[in-house]
């Protein structure tokens, strides 16, 4: 009498975890989401423009909430042309939050674009801005550059160039690395740029390889309510630009020594910037 009374007991209780399993997933998903959208969000480097700091191929974390939050914070990001949840805040200025520093390496949105950019932050409000004989001047300064080698860079069409690398010391004292192709090339001579008020100018370490605030018409003064994030670490890279879900491209191509650490404002000059 026991056995027939114990079937729908059993049945009911595999049902039960069932329903508990996929509540705990929806859960778990959700707390992701949450971390995701309002704390810390993963991007990925397709092109060469940050190189060596953030080469094709990093994916990096990002602190979107040490700026506060802007008009294009609040997004779950973008696979190729589809953006998850991304939409703009009917917002003239960040919540919350501190002001960049010059040297932050930032995530935000140009005016004229609608997708991500990652620069460095190299101009504050106010400040004075103008590249002459591939120098960077800052309030009429020189900023002071040593250089620490040679070393090939490929872009994301898959042109190399040798390039040098220097360790260049922002006024406030830190420090970071760059690379040129030379000290002649297109964007190597340009007018002085006055910061606007609110504002912040951007330029990619790969100096001579980078769409940034030097070009107006592309990039130019990016609005702090345009900021997005603050990269902070690297926790995964791979040769280019493969889907790391291909695992079984993960031996020869991953590079094990760029994974799970800060992007700092001085990267270690390791002689190539390229596979």
């Amino acid at each position: 009498m026991t056995q027939p009374a114990d079937k729908p007991i059993a049945k009911k209780s595999a049902t039960n975890e069932w329903v508990e399993t996929f509540i705990v997933v929806v859960e778990a998903l959700l707390i992701a989401i949450f971390l995701r959208f309002f704390f810390y969000q993963p991007f990925s480097i397709p092109t060469a423009s940050m190189q060596q700091t953030l080469m094709i191929g990093d994916y990096f974390v990002a602190n979107k909430f040490v700026w506060g939050y802007g008009k294009h914070s609040f997004s779950l990001g973008r696979y190729g042309d589809f953006a998850l949840l991304d939409f703009e805040l009917p917002i003239s200025n960040r919540i919350f939050g501190r002001e960049p520093n010059r040297g932050d390496v930032a995530v935000f949105r140009p005016v004229p674009q609608d997708q991500e950019y990652i620069k460095r932050v190299v101009g504050l409000p106010g400040d004075r801005i103008q590249v002459t004989a591939g120098r960077l001047y800052i309030n009429g300064t020189m900023v002071e550059r040593e250089e620490v080698g040679k070393a090939l860079d490929t872009d994301s069409n898959g042109d190399t160039r040798e390039v040098t690398v220097y360790r260049e010391t922002f006024p406030e004292g830190t420090t970071h690395i760059i690379q040129e192709i030379g000290d002649d090339l297109q964007l190597d001579n340009t007018p002085e740029y006055v910061v606007p008020a609110g504002h912040y100018f951007m330029m990619g370490d790969n100096r001579d390889r980078s769409a940034d605030s030097r070009v107006l018409s592309q990039v130019g003064y990016v609005p702090a309510v345009n900021l997005i994030a603050k990269a902070e670490a690297r926790f995964f890279s791979i040769k280019d630009n493969i889907a790391p879900w291909q695992i079984w491209q993960w031996p020869a191509n991953v590079r094990w020594d760029r994974m799970f650490q800060g992007v700092s404002s001085d990267q270690p000059y390791g002689g190539t910037a390229a596979p």
